[in-house]
C-alpha cells in the first residue's frame, strides 16, 4: 500500500473488504480540517459509491489491510 497522508486523501478511492452498510466502494469526499488548525487532522468523511451515504472515520481506519484496500478492486 501507498503511504498515506491525510492532506492527500481527498477523492481518493476505496475498497472495504467487508460490506459497509450494503456497500463496498467508497470515496473521500471530505477531511475534517481540526479545530485549532495545528493539531493534527483526524477524521475524514467517506461517501459510498452506489448508495451517497456519507461517513465520518478517523482518517487512520484506512491504514488496516483487514478493513479498506487502496482503489476500487
Amino acid at each position: 500500500m501507498n503511504p498515506l497522508h491525510p492532506k492527500k486523501l481527498l477523492l481518493t478511492k476505496w475498497t472495504a473488504v467487508a460490506p459497509v452498510g450494503r456497500n463496498l466502494h467508497f470515496l473521500v469526499c471530505k477531511v475534517i480540517e481540526p479545530d485549532p488548525p495545528e493539531t493534527a487532522i483526524r477524521w475524514i468523511d467517506i461517501e459510498a459509491v452506489h448508495s451517497k451515504s456519507v461517513r465520518r472515520i478517523e482518517w487512520r481506519e484506512l491504514k488496516d489491510p483487514a478493513r479498506w484496500r487502496q482503489g476500487w478492486v
